[in-house]
């Protein structure tokens, strides 16, 4: 137990549709936030689809049902039995999604007056990408409006993953008490040793074995048109992507940027992620890559051996709150490429030119695999960087630290 002494340990139900599979990434959140906060003393009743105390059973829609399983998500139907048993003797309750289950478990906790928090983890984008609407107009001012008037507006105290989610939703008019605190990353992904990219680094500096590849890599450096230059490799380049097969997520064009690198015969790719597009994004990547590429589900708990595999991440994605998923590769020591697009705030993590490219525009980001590819050094260099920095800002262990202090400060109000 980490409490201070003068501080009690709270009880805290957690209330999300999904919460028994590590497919989906707000559940992975809620599972890992959950797991910190008993390591710091406090008590947490997880409510949802899947939770093996307070289970709640599947709300089940045509169609929308269907799609959502694909995505490892559920809706859960509401039960007052449920919700009697989860919130007995609770401090607060801490609400994730603004759907019939939120919604009346915000019913519950009002009348037995215990105090509530929101997490606002949904994008409205991330709805219209994959409902293919996104150029249909209004709709995701709609839907701000609509999750608003469901949930949001009944609360006061809302957790967002970052400073765009927070801006987002003051656009949208939403007049909350935002407290912008990341979901953070667990230290199973902690680069505590040499990183893949350094090892290698060393290898290639030192080894005699790997002369030749040095003298190609100098070419390389000294050529004024250095795309005119290929260097051969001592292996196939592993890059790395993680996410929802989704439109907004965007795997096409990282497939497309592979097939235009001069490197496409090196180089492998493997995408950790389930979704509607598997076989769509499979059909490009067999005419585009030269090497079959690999897309399957890994479990949360396998995802630091799989980062950790690999040269290079890639993150293309349109629309994000947050994602976890590239903390998660930074603090592996694993160097990232991301999208720049103002619908997500990945962005915010690239630390250096090389590790930014325009949202959807596959040309450039070949030019910044190719450079990685060529740039080992340097590569191994921001590896170290990257987790480092990481290990500073986003451990979830200070993230559930202000997440405690937001839900003191809600209770507090309410006394």
């Amino acid at each position: 137990m980490t409490l201070d002494s003068e501080e009690t340990p709270l009880t805290i139900a957690m209330v999300m549709d999904t919460i028994g599979t590590q497919g989906n990434g707000t559940s992975n959140s809620a599972l890992q936030y959950a797991a910190e906060l008993e390591a710091q003393g406090h008590t947490v009743r997880i409510v949802g689809v899947g939770a093996s105390e307070y289970r709640a059973r599947i709300h089940h829609l045509p169609l929308v049902t269907w799609i959502a399983s694909k995505q490892y998500m559920s809706f859960a139907q509401p039960s007052p039995e449920l919700f009697d048993q989860a919130f007995k003797g609770v401090d607060v309750v801490h609400i994730y999604l603004p759907f019939k289950f939120g919604r009346e478990a915000l019913k519950a906790a009002r009348f037995r007056h215990i105090p509530v928090t929101a997490a606002f983890h949904l994008q409205p984008e991330n709805i219209t990408y994959s409902a293919g609407v996104r150029y249909v107009p209004g709709i995701p001012r709609f839907l701000y409006w609509l999750f608003k008037h469901w949930l949001y507006k009944y609360v006061t105290h809302v957790h967002v993953p970052t400073h765009l989610g927070a801006q987002l939703l003051q656009d949208h008019g939403y007049r909350n008490t935002l407290h912008v605190i990341s979901n953070g990353y667990r230290p199973i992904f902690v680069a505590n040793k040499l990183t893949r990219a350094e090892r290698e680094a060393a290898v290639l500096e030192t080894n005699d074995d790997y002369s030749d590849v040095r003298k190609q890599l100098s070419v390389i450096e000294e050529n004024e048109n250095p795309t005119d230059v290929a260097v051969h490799l001592p292996r196939r380049f592993r890059i790395l992507a993680s996410g929802r097969l989704a439109n907004e997520k965007d795997h096409l064009t990282l497939i497309k940027a592979v097939g235009l690198s001069k490197y496409n015969e090196q180089i492998d790719v493997l995408i950790a992620g389930t979704g509607p597009l598997r076989r769509r994004l499979k059909r490009h990547a067999k005419k585009l890559l030269a090497n079959p590429i690999s897309i399957d589900f890994h479990a949360n708990a396998a995802m630091p051996a799989f980062l950790k595999s690999g040269d290079l991440f890639v993150h293309p994605s349109i629309a994000d709150l947050e994602s976890v998923s590239v903390i998660e590769a930074m603090a592996t020591g694993l160097v990232p490429v991301i999208a720049d697009s103002a619908l997500s705030a990945a962005g915010q993590f690239a630390l250096c030119d090389e590790s930014s490219f325009p949202v959807e525009d596959a040309e450039a980001l070949a030019e910044r695999i190719d450079w990685w590819i060529e740039h080992p050094v340097e590569r191994a260099r921001w590896s170290r960087t990257y987790a480092t920095h990481t290990l500073e800002h986003y451990s979830v262990t200070a993230s559930v630290r202000k997440f405690v202090a937001m839900e003191r400060e809600a209770i507090a109000e309410e006394e």
